[in-house]
């Protein structure tokens, strides 16, 4: 029993290839996190602009009245005023702050 312990303890054959996947994991998972950052902006922008699109289009519409042989219809009309962000760039992003800041009775400051 302590020729297969003491043979245990010294085969180090796995453990180049342990410690090699960690290494490429490590690069893998810190690849991931700076690639799905950059597509959770480019969606937020692209997702600003969908909505900078549907703020411009002139919702401004109206139609006549008819009237004749005893008949009549009433037009109407519809006027779009403009919405709070309506422009572009009216999300930006801002730094990180700690949780902290601005929280009245937490530690922090007042």
């Amino acid at each position: 029993m302590s020729k297969l312990f003491t043979t245990l303890l010294n085969d180090e054959a796995g453990f180049i290839v342990s410690a090699e996947l960690i290494l490429i994991a490590t690069i893998g998972v810190l690849s991931l996190v700076v690639g799905l950052t950059e597509v959770a902006s480019a969606i937020n922008q692209e997702l600003e602009d969908v909505a900078s699109a549907f703020g411009s289009i002139n919702q401004t519409f109206y139609y006549r009245g008819l009237k004749g042989c005893s008949g009549h219809t009433v037009g109407s009309s519809f006027d779009d005023n403009i919405d709070a962000c309506d422009e572009d760039d009216s999300i930006v992003f801002a730094a990180p702050q700690p949780e902290w800041m601005g929280w009245s009775g937490m530690g922090g400051a007042d």
